[in-house]
């Protein structure tokens, strides 16, 4: 950890476990999809401190993250998850989509379900 107690965010990213390589996280912060306390960030040299919040996707949610602490190491994944808070919000299932709940078919209750949905959308 530096002195003046700030760490690069590709660095930050990698000790925390959120990417597997430095290198991913550079890329992803280069091509402009992480945010810091709301503001786009693109070089990977930005640098984060204890209190700072981070918004990026990760697979198919946005995760937001608040910055606790700043590694020393990247360590096993206990100790990575010391260093921040999630603050993603909880997503409600897609009941509109029912493959999107991860069935590879609709049960009856499903059809049902969409069958109401589709009927309020009529009137």
């Amino acid at each position: 950890m530096s002195a003046d107690g700030k760490l690069r965010l590709d660095k930050w990213l990698w000790h925390a476990r959120f990417f597997k390589t430095r290198t991913l996280a550079a890329k992803i912060i280069s091509g402009g999809h992480i945010r810091v306390n709301a503001n786009k960030v693109s070089k990977p040299a930005t640098t984060v401190s204890a209190g700072d919040v981070l918004t990026f996707p990760q697979a198919d949610t946005i995760r937001v993250i608040e910055v606790i602490a700043l590694g020393d190491r990247r360590g096993p994944a206990p100790e990575a998850q010391t260093l921040y808070q999630d603050r993603t919000p909880i997503q409600e299932k897609d009941l509109s989509n029912p493959k999107s709940q991860g069935n590879a078919r609709p049960t009856k209750k499903d059809r049902r379900t969409l069958d109401l949905l589709r009927s309020r959308q009529l009137e």
